[in-house]
């Protein structure tokens, strides 16, 4: 009998998963932590520790607790908690790396090639592939499909069926040309033609919305292209990268020295190193995400988004190398952005000099991109309108509440500009 060839769905399903990436260092995070309660006990004991000024009376009040407790029951104690916990996590990750969900979504016409990446048109055929047209453009290091998780958490579906013609930017993953690329190979080359092929399909001058880095990324391209653009949309879109902390954005910045022979090598900054750098900004998120799911019904739709979700955070994408330069030593080190001397094709990057409608929606909650660097960008341009949602980073795109507090919001400002 002649075997059944796999479907392309079936050997996704079959691909085991990676996540969540790095594994080794979130691990090795974890242990160091709970290892270090037993390590750390005799000096809390003697009031050696040095604490910080805001849980010092806390601490002082824990050593006359232990002071009337057995040390061996409550070292016992300890031990039985630390192998709870790991336990806990043991089972999170076992249970979400062997759940049945795949996201199965098909995807729209593809409208637009080049090189790795192609332009998806979620236009509504009902409507005859009217509305207003918004060229979304995501992150660099991310999927795109954040903007089309699944079939009841897809920003672009949504907003195609309110008379909007969604076209959204996959970059795919670079090849041997994207490699090559700079920032200004991405803006000045592919987004702008990217952006001519909206033109040429709508016949009309489309809104340009980014998310996160993609909104970097589309405030310069609005400036080189502003007749071309009939509004701005910035989501979640980071500017003063020391806004917040500049030490940390610089020590993030210093990452990259170590990895020079591999960009080098390989023309890229691969998606582990990229995933250890979100990871330094809380290296303990990962043991209570997984903790958390081992708790949940593993049919319940709770347990099915938990999986979508970290499905495409493990799903990365690596950076050409001189982007990778250009966004960690010149963004995170040097905060180009910010300080007006962030160059595209040889022209300063202004958003002062923008005159196009422009919203920017600046989640409250984002631990990411820091409100208050957002904000930066949102001042600079001229009667911008800014929205707070209530959300974070990731959950003004696909949380429950997103369709109320983000998607309508910003599917009425849409409209406003077509």
């Amino acid at each position: 009998m002649t075997p059944t060839p796999l479907t392309r769905q079936d050997i996704q399903q079959q691909k085991p998963r990676q996540g969540p990436r790095p594994l080794a260092l979130h691990m090795a995070a974890t242990l160091a932590t709970l290892l270090s309660s037993p390590a750390g006990l005799p000096y809390l004991k003697s009031g050696s520790l040095p604490w910080k000024q805001e849980v010092r009376d806390r601490a002082e009040d824990l050593r006359a607790d232990l002071a009337a407790v057995d040390p061996d029951d409550f070292a016992r104690a300890v031990d039985r908690e630390m192998r709870r916990r790991f336990d806990a996590l043991l089972t999170g990750l076992e249970r979400y790396r062997q759940h049945p969900y795949r996201r199965d979504l098909a995807d729209p016409p593809v409208v637009w090639e080049e090189g790795s990446a192609r332009l998806l048109d979620y236009g509504s055929p009902d409507r005859g592939r009217g509305g207003v047209p918004v060229l979304f453009v995501p992150s660099l290091v991310n999927r795109h499909y954040i903007l089309d998780l699944s079939a009841d958490r897809s920003l672009m579906r949504w907003l195609a069926r309110r008379g909007i013609r969604p076209l959204l930017l996959d970059w795919g993953r670079p090849g041997p040309l994207e490699r090559r690329f700079t920032l200004t190979d991405i803006i000045a080359g592919r987004m702008e033609r990217a952006l001519d092929a909206v033109l040429e399909l709508t016949g009309a001058r489309p809104v340009v919305a980014g998310y996160c880095m993609g909104g970097v990324l589309t405030t310069a391209l609005a400036l080189r292209r502003q007749r071309d653009i009939a509004g701005l949309a910035l989501l979640a879109t980071p500017w003063d990268f020391h806004a917040d902390d500049a030490a940390a954005a610089r020590q993030i910045a210093a990452v990259i020295t170590p990895f020079d022979p591999v960009l080098d090598t390989w023309g890229e900054l691969p998606v582990d190193v990229i995933q250890t750098l979100f990871a330094t900004r809380d290296p303990f998120l990962m043991a209570r995400k997984f903790t958390r799911f081992a708790r949940l019904d593993p049919d319940g739709e709770a347990a099915r988004s938990f999986v979508a979700l970290e499905d495409w955070l493990n799903d990365g994408v690596a950076l050409p190398a001189a982007v990778a330069r250009d966004c960690l030593s010149g963004w995170y080190g040097r905060n180009d952005t910010a300080r007006g001397r962030w160059m595209i094709a040889g022209q300063f990057v202004d958003p002062g000099r923008i005159r196009l409608p422009t919203l920017v929606l600046i989640p409250e909650k984002d631990r990411i991109v820091p409100p208050c660097s957002a904000r930066v960008l949102a001042e600079i341009i001229p009667d911008a309108r800014i929205h707070n949602p209530h959300l974070g980073h990731i959950g003004m795109i696909v949380s429950a509440g997103a369709d109320r507090i983000v998607w309508e919001p910003l599917a009425e400002w849409l409209h406003s500009c077509g």
